[in-house]
């Protein structure tokens, strides 16, 4: 991992902090057989209607589909043949090529390099890459990928730098500290790849500048305080108002501090709240 400093010599250089990762290659050409096309949808539902603010332009990507549920290609070893960039997730994806000739994407995990072997499975080794049931990785293992379901694919820790840890097993339930604090009891017959995701110095970048953001198709997030009343309930007011009332969203709605979750069915599943 290589983090570069620019020095000012442009307005676009003057604080720009670029991550990049030493063991991605350079080419633009995904596998042309793991992609597909991304419709850039502006923050619009089917209904044309806005239902994320602040988002649209930016440049074009295609969809590289990833392997999540690596549980298909179980007892079949394959090759990292190469580490490549993907526009659509802050991680990097490791290209695999397996002995039975296919090729698939996963999640590049910190210390997997050009070359190595990955697999998955009963028979599979403790050793970055491999993705084996969490019945079969012993307790304080670093594993990403999670599945929350046997068979559904990974679904945690899956951003650059994530990585939760397995603290315990009870019955048929472990115990994994979850990136945000949160301790969460997943089912062992679920399936997590041993290691970190990649990218681990994702954060220290910095765009430095207002058109990298719209690159990445994020408008300018304008606030409430500097609307009018019609707008948003945080505008009007003479002179430079604070909004006069608790932060809200347009729609008043609580902006800090509020629980969101209402899910009670799973809540059984959460040991430890990430928030106290």
């Amino acid at each position: 991992m290589t983090i570069k400093s620019f020095r000012p010599m442009t307005s676009g250089t003057r604080g720009l902090v670029r991550v990049y990762d030493n063991r991605a290659e350079t080419t633009n050409k995904p596998l042309k057989s793991a992609v597909r096309k991304l419709k850039s949808s502006g923050g619009r539902n089917n209904q044309g209607r806005t239902t994320i603010r602040f988002r649209g332009g930016g440049h074009k990507r295609q969809y590289r589909i990833v392997d999540f549920c690596r549980s298909l290609k179980a007892g079949v070893t394959g090759r990292v043949e190469a580490i490549e960039y993907d526009p659509n997730r802050t991680a990097y994806l490791a290209r695999i090529l397996y002995i039975d000739g296919a090729r698939h994407y996963i999640l590049a995990p910190d210390g997997l390099n050009v070359g190595d072997s990955v697999s998955s499975g009963a028979n599979a080794d403790i050793s970055v890459g491999n993705a084996l049931l969490l019945d079969h990785i012993p307790t304080g293992t670093m594993v990403h990928n999670i599945e929350l379901k046997p068979g559904a694919g990974g679904q945690m820790a899956r951003s650059a730098g994530t990585f939760a840890q397995i603290v315990a097993k009870e019955g048929t339930y472990a115990s994994l500290k979850l990136p945000s604090g949160e301790v969460r009891k997943v089912h062992l017959a679920c399936m997590a790849t041993v290691g970190q995701v990649g990218n681990t110095e994702f954060n220290t970048g910095n765009f430095a500048k207002a058109g990298r953001m719209r690159w990445f198709g994020r408008r300018p997030h304008v606030r409430g305080v500097v609307m009018n009343p019609v707008d948003h309930p945080h505008g009007g007011g003479e002179g430079k108002t604070s909004g006069g009332r608790n932060p809200v969203s347009p729609w008043c709605t609580p902006a800090k501090g509020y629980r969101t979750r209402r899910n009670k069915r799973t809540s059984k599943y959460i040991l430890k709240r990430r928030k106290k």
